[in-house]
């Protein structure tokens, strides 16, 4: 028996996703998944798997924000691309972002790196890769969920209020083929880690986000985060 992945997503996501996934490769990826959480440590826990959908329903994805694969240490990754759980150190990509926020919107710095928040608001905190090997960043790459993932992408395409898709990194911008929508707006910059210095600080994203919600009627994104 494989993991029934459609199964685990939340209702609505699985009525909008399921015209662009194959089942045959989604029950491929769903063995591979389950025999990985049977016979390793992975991250982040399977009732983690679909906290990004599980967050931010179809109808209310205001922002897609792209994150690569989620982190491979103990106790971090939770299903949101960037986010840490609570009482984790800040990892220094999201410490960059958090930089640039205070420098683009006025924001204090966080003191957490947990980002329900913003996934509560309608930003879809999407991973291209949802699992991973403990200590073995990238180890499930190329395995299916990037198929699972842009189908994702393609569905959100297809919803007919404006979405904001940040796309930060060589990697992330690649997906910006998949936005065809003209109604959608794409905001690209480099990626946010230290070893980057140059193409996301300064970029601006956030006021820029919410300029492009404010001019379809849509209300701005609270990027503040108390905890």
């Amino acid at each position: 028996m494989a993991l029934d992945l459609i199964a685990l997503l939340p209702e609505p996501w699985q009525a909008v996703l399921t015209p662009f996934l194959d089942r045959d490769r989604v029950a491929e990826l769903g063995r591979f998944v389950e025999r990985e959480y049977a016979e390793q440590t992975v991250y982040p826990p399977v009732d983690d798997l679909f906290a990004a959908y599980r967050l931010c329903a179809p109808d209310d994805v205001r922002v897609l924000l792209l994150g690569q694969d989620p982190y491979h240490g103990p106790n971090q990754a939770h299903g949101l691309c960037f986010s840490v759980r609570e009482g984790n150190r800040v990892p220094p990509s999201l410490r960059n972002v958090f930089k640039e926020m205070a420098a683009d919107v006025g924001t204090e710095m966080p003191k957490s790196g947990e980002l329900t928040a913003w996934g509560q608001q309608g930003i879809l905190l999407l991973n291209s890769v949802l699992t991973v090997r403990g200590g073995k960043p990238g180890s499930h790459a190329n395995k299916g969920w990037e198929e699972f993932t842009d189908a994702t992408i393609r569905a959100v395409n297809t919803l007919d209020h404006r979405v904001v898709y940040l796309l930060w990194g060589s990697y992330a911008r690649k997906k910006a083929a998949l936005v065809t929508n003209p109604e959608h707006v794409v905001l690209e910059a480099g990626h946010p880690s230290p070893m980057n210095p140059r193409g996301f600080l300064g970029s601006r994203p956030f006021s820029a986000t919410n300029k492009a919600l404010t001019d379809a009627g849509l209300p701005e994104i609270t990027w503040e985060l108390t905890a």
